[in-house]
């Protein structure tokens, strides 16, 4: 089955370096192209930033639908053990639901999952994500771009959402924080009435944990120190959902998803 990953590129600059492509759709195609699977990209930056940012998408190879937006997000960071510590410096352009039935199209079509790479609130509203959804694709959606504010300066992360932006999502990845901010508590009853028929909760290097209405369960993974983590969790989403699209229930495809990102982040080493 195809699957589909959409949304802003960024550009970033890690611990100071020479800035570098990032985000979602970056990363996500990253993992999909590994993997193999039928994907394809659907993605905008500014003009000025297609040498730093697109460029590097299309050699990865997956087919990219492409718009120029008025505005690159950009963030710069660097990592304090396994937490990063965040500066926004740019906010890119908001989605609309005529992205999603106009240019952006020609990657949905045929897609039954879409890893939405949303980086900040103001990226994809509840309307557009309810067109990403309609014809009955299966969305999968990162909570920080839902929880972190369109604001620049030192990120800033708060719930305060449009509780309708989840009636479209089928998988939710969070992290522990964005479970705490977002549901109240680490616990299944507290993921659960978030009212998405799959929550995944990512653990760092302790692994993850899959939530349904059906049960819980926790998945180990295979630590890798000592190498940048940046992306790690988008190209889980994508190893998850592409494996949720093969037809894997979601236990084996956290599995699959956790393997695939030991796998490429042993060749950062």
């Amino acid at each position: 089955m195809t699957v589909a990953i959409l949304g802003n590129l960024s550009v970033d600059r890690v611990a100071g370096a020479a800035p570098r492509p990032g985000g979602g759709v970056y990363y996500g195609a990253v993992g999909a192209r590994r993997l193999g699977v039928d994907a394809r990209v659907a993605a905008r930056c500014a003009e000025g930033e297609r040498a730093v940012a697109l460029a590097p998408l299309e050699r990865i190879g997956l087919p990219v639908a492409f718009e120029p937006a008025d505005e690159t997000t950009r963030f710069s960071f660097h990592y304090e053990g396994e937490q990063r510590v965040m500066e926004v410096d740019a906010i890119g352009d908001p989605w609309t639901p005529g992205d999603i039935t106009g240019w952006a199209a020609r990657a949905l079509a045929g897609a039954g999952w879409v890893h939405v790479g949303a980086l900040l609130r103001s990226d994809f509203a509840a309307v557009t994500l309810r067109a990403a959804a309609a014809g009955g694709r299966k969305l999968l959606v990162d909570a920080q771009g839902l929880l972190r504010c369109a604001e620049t300066g030192p990120l800033r992360r708060d719930a305060d959402i449009d509780p309708s932006l989840l009636a479209s999502v089928h998988v939710l990845k969070l992290s522990e924080d964005e479970a705490q901010l977002l549901a109240g508590g680490l616990d299944p009853a507290s993921l659960r009435a978030l009212g998405v028929p799959e929550v995944v909760l990512t653990l760092g290097s302790e692994g993850s944990v899959v939530v349904t209405a059906d049960g819980e369960e926790r998945v180990p993974a295979d630590h890798v120190p000592g190498v940048d983590p940046t992306g790690a969790g988008d190209m889980y989403a994508v190893g998850y959902l592409a494996a949720r699209a093969g037809g894997a229930p979601p236990g084996e495809a956290a599995r699959k998803a956790g393997a695939l990102v030991t796998a490429l982040l042993s060749e950062r080493i």
